[in-house]
């Protein structure tokens, strides 16, 4: 179990369940906040049981009894499911994104509103979609979506995650439409035509195809694109190999678009998809384009970020999510920002990814129910 967290003020006792993957949760007294051990991925009933006994474990080490429970917005987390089950407790829903930010706010000391900067894979969107690609103006309590990814389909929904060709092929529907599937590609070559087919027609019709504005999602259609990674054994895997093979070196970024007249903001990557299709088909080499593609995507969240400054003169960007486990983005991404005049915080106490969120589930349920505004 790692040092409990000692924040730069109090928190009333608070037990905040945190989310599905990677899951961790924590307990907090006064100035500290104790972040439990890795219970894992709470998807059946050990893992759940796990974590259970592990709450009640802390409750009677640290001698706490929870005024208040926090817990992820995703109404199927058996995270969620337990903590809606607690009688005569107040509960507080937190979306995922926000808690992000505000983990690697609280573990910095840094108070007031900042430019909060979640990329990920998976998380539920207070609209009700699936979030991943968010820029939040954010404080300790409350957040408004300032900008985010454009949203695409996750065709066969939960499978899109497993199998990231399904992701490549919705990235080029947005890109080329029906021709789709008649581009020069070796990506093309090694699809089975029903199955994209098939895919395709579910996309039109919407069917088990929910959107999804993930940043996550994206790696994965990329990684997939350059026959990194078309299914996956575990999460962020296709993403962890893009990395790997990227030339860190390269220069050169690929176009995208930041559609400002939308509110929140639309950071748009169809551009950057075409982009590396003609690289492609030029035959330029998988590293080459990977490079070319990691500093595109650190490009795109410093310019994203500039233009909320523009709007709220918020100069403090603070980055989470599992996104930021890629320590080439994260190096470009804080490089671009700093040069741009920005202060930049960053996880370095508890996981950048849903292993810190119950961290800041705890300090947004404690600003929420007992902190006088």
């Amino acid at each position: 179990v790692p040092f409990p967290i000692k924040l730069s003020f109090e928190l009333e006792r608070i037990l905040a369940c945190g989310g599905e993957l990677k899951n961790t949760f924590a307990l907090s007294r006064g100035p500290y906040v104790f972040v439990s051990h890795h219970i894992g991925d709470l998807e059946n009933m050990e893992t759940l049981l796990s974590f259970e006994q592990g709450i009640e474990h802390f409750k009677n080490l640290f001698s706490i009894e929870p005024k208040a429970v926090a817990y992820d917005l995703h109404p199927e987390y058996l995270s969620t499911k337990y903590a809606l089950s607690l009688k005569g407790i107040p509960k507080v829903g937190v979306q995922h994104h926000h808690a992000h930010v505000v983990s690697a706010m609280a573990e910095n000391g840094v108070d007031g509103e900042v430019i909060g900067v979640a990329l990920d894979g998976t998380g539920f969107g207070s609209d009700g979609t699936i979030w991943g690609g968010e820029f939040l103006k954010a404080d300790l309590r409350d957040f408004k979506r300032a900008a985010h990814l454009k949203q695409v389909p996750m065709p066969g929904g939960s499978m899109a995650i497993k199998e990231p060709w399904r992701m490549a092929l919705a990235y080029l529907c947005e890109a080329f439409g029906d021709q789709a599937t008649d581009l020069e590609l070796d990506w093309v070559r090694r699809r089975d035509a029903q199955k994209c087919g098939v895919l395709k027609r579910m996309i039109e019709k919407r069917v088990n195809s929910p959107r999804t504005s993930s940043m996550g999602r994206l790696f994965d259609a990329v990684s997939s694109l350059l026959s990194v990674r078309d299914t996956v054994n575990y999460e962020g895997q296709a993403a962890i190999e893009l990395e790997m093979m990227a030339d860190p070196e390269h220069r050169e970024e690929y176009p995208f678009e930041i559609q400002e007249t939308h509110r929140p903001m639309i950071v748009d990557p169809i551009e950057t998809v075409k982009g590396i299709v003609q690289d492609m088909i030029h035959n330029h080499s998988p590293s080459h384009i990977s490079g070319k593609f990691h500093r595109t995507v650190a490009r795109l969240v410093v310019e994203t970020c500039r233009k909320i400054h523009l709007d709220n003169r918020l100069d403090r960007v603070v980055l989470s999510g599992g996104v930021f486990q890629n320590t080439l983005l994260l190096a470009l991404v804080v490089d671009g920002l700093k040069e741009a005049g920005f202060e930049v915080y960053t996880h370095h106490l508890v996981p950048t990814n849903d292993g810190g969120v119950s961290l800041g589930q705890a300090v947004i349920a404690h600003m929420r129910c007992f902190q006088c505004v």
